[in-house]
């Protein structure tokens, strides 16, 4: 990859897997010292290749069992117009990502619901409510096949 050598790759693949890992095991297993090894960890934070540290949670296990794919047209594509859908999708705590699409819809929403019932209510409550929207269509999700966290390096 351009822009980063072995080490910067050994660093990010091994904070891929074990986020939690102490810096003093980063640099063992990557073979650094320590102060070099949190160095080159500062300057992967400050330039933004690390935007941060998460913890996943499992939304099944906190009773989120039905994924929504959510394809959203609005009435025009004017910067006001996006801006203002933007801001008011952000304040959904149900909405776990959003992206501004081209083709057919202007975004395309993942959304986290407990069961019908509930995505009902998100539809009605948040989903609709959206500035600018005229169309909304969802899909539901059988099953997950796949859901990486991270890209290859």
């Amino acid at each position: 990859m351009p822009g980063y050598d072995a080490i910067d790759l050994a660093i990010m693949r091994t904070l891929q897997d074990h986020g939690r890992i102490s810096n003093a095991e980063l640099a063992e297993r990557i073979g650094l010292s320590p102060s070099a090894c949190s160095r080159r960890l500062d300057i992967l934070e400050k330039n933004g290749t690390i935007s941060g540290y998460h913890a996943r949670l499992s939304n099944k296990a906190l009773d989120f069992k039905m994924m929504v794919i959510v394809h959203i047209s609005l009435s025009g594509q004017f910067a006001k117009t996006l801006t203002e859908f933007e801001a008011a999708v952000k304040l959904c705590p149900n909405v776990l990502v959003c992206y501004l699409m081209s083709g057919e819809y202007d975004y395309i929403l993942r959304v986290a619901a407990k069961d019908l019932e509930d995505y009902e209510r998100i539809h009605r409550d948040w989903l609709s409510a959206l500035p600018h929207v005229v169309k909304i269509n969802s899909s539901f999700a059988l099953r997950e096949i796949i859901d990486r966290p991270n890209v290859g390096l």
